[in-house]
């Protein structure tokens, strides 16, 4: 795929929240201490390149280069997410997500190494996925960018008939939902670790999805990095024939600009429908839950809009 301005999977999402892990080694892995030992030795390195000729020096920065590469592709859980399923970082295309390293928390971490196998399937772009077979015949929506999980397992939990096929690539946040799914007895969740482009494109069959959900992206404020936000012509047209007649596309954001362009973009597209009847925006629905971030921004002011749109 060329380059295209968009990629839906918000890891980063603008719904995501950082989870306090205490002192700075609490919940640390294997993976973290190689990574803290990789830049000290990328920093030796330097200082060796610095005294050696240029040759020298070049061989130096290209073997601190390569063990750097290696460490990207460690698997950070044993059997659990892959650092890059896709090996995605070698297609060039502008992304709506930057992949974020955060510290993972010993809970998290247990329910990513005892709940991946049963409930989480990487986005490698080898296969095409059998919903029917993963969700038990239940009808399945998509969530791209679902941050820590917290709207997600409510919704889980309030609708048990509605599969949700969640996609992120924030590992704390893959781990808190699994913990929050199994909390709650919520057997209708698998959780999806990878690009939602390369899904999208090359694992959903047609006419596969009952809804698209897409909360809080990353709203990428800046005019030069407008390219990079998710709800574009191009996503909506990987996103029409995955979809069902009828499906629901249902984003929700709370920054005003955005939420216009999403409104201009779903509006032009020929493949979808607004369900509001004056052709604006929708109010909240019942089944979306008022998250913590949103709370957060209603109290600072912030005005929330949903969009619901269905596929024609």
């Amino acid at each position: 795929m060329s380059e295209q301005p968009l990629n839906p999977t918000p890891a980063g999402s603008h719904d995501a929240e950082a989870t306090p892990t205490g002192p700075a080694r609490t919940g640390s892995t294997a993976a973290d201490a190689l990574a803290d030992a990789a830049s000290e030795e990328a920093a030796a390195d330097e200082a060796r390149a610095a005294d050696a000729t240029a040759d020298e020096a070049a061989a130096l920065r290209a073997a601190s280069f390569e063990r750097a590469r290696r460490l990207r592709m460690e698997p950070r859980f044993p059997g659990g997410p892959a650092a890059d399923p896709a090996g995605s970082h070698h297609e060039r295309r502008i992304r709506s997500f930057q992949p974020r390293r955060s510290r993972v928390t010993t809970g998290q971490r247990e329910y990513l190494e005892r709940l991946w196998p049963k409930w989480g399937l990487d986005i490698d772009g080898k296969r095409v996925l059998d919903l029917a077979e993963l969700f038990d015949g239940l009808p399945v929506v998509l969530e791209i960018g679902f941050g820590m999980g917290e709207a997600t397992a409510q919704m889980a939990a309030d609708d048990p008939g509605t599969g949700i096929l969640a996609v992120d690539v924030h590992t704390p946040g893959q781990g808190n939902l699994l913990g929050l799914a199994d909390k709650a007895g919520s057997t209708n969740v698998r959780v999806a670790n990878g690009d939602a482009v390369i899904l999208l494109r090359e694992m959903l069959a047609p006419e596969s999805l009952d809804g698209l959900r897409v909360y809080f992206p990353d709203p990428w404020p800046k005019a030069r990095h407008h390219k990079r936000r998710l709800i574009q012509p191009a996503f909506l047209d990987l996103v029409a024939p995955v979809l069902k007649p009828g499906a629901i596309v249902h984003c929700a954001t709370d920054w005003e600009p955005y939420a216009e362009q999403m409104l201009e973009v779903l509006t032009a597209h020929p493949r979808f429908e607004n369900t509001a009847a004056d052709g604006g925006y929708a109010p909240r629905p019942a089944f979306r839950p008022l998250t913590r971030f949103e709370g957060q921004g209603l109290d600072k002011g912030h005005v929330v809009h949903d969009l619901l749109f269905a596929r024609v």
